[in-house]
């Protein structure tokens, strides 16, 4: 396997899942619906995807080699997962305040 996939293999086999998960924040609920909060959800799905790819740069290079060469991609799955529905809750969480009727 190529070097630029083994790293990037995680982000590769998420994408769609992400895509799927970001599709329902972006729909649900679909009222209020103004510019300011496109603009949070956009801002919201970009920072939830960057804080995924920083943490899988960061677990695939402080995973222990010596657990074997899986162990980078495993770790960096499970850490990037979490870190990518953490993002997303805290998100949706902000959001409910946020953007709650009056």
């Amino acid at each position: 396997m190529s070097a630029l996939v083994e790293v990037n293999f995680t982000l590769i086999l998420f994408l769609p899942w992400f895509l799927i998960l970001a599709t329902l924040f972006w729909v649900y609920p679909r009222q209020p619906r103004g510019l300011p909060r496109r603009l949070y959800d956009l801002a919201a799905i970009l920072a939830s995807l960057a804080l995924f790819v920083a943490s899988l740069y960061w677990s695939h290079d402080i995973a222990d080699p010596a657990h074997g060469r899986m162990w980078k991609q495993i770790l960096s799955t499970a850490l990037g997962y979490g870190v990518f529905l953490g993002a997303m809750l805290v998100a949706l969480m902000l959001r409910t305040m946020a953007f709650r009727r009056r």
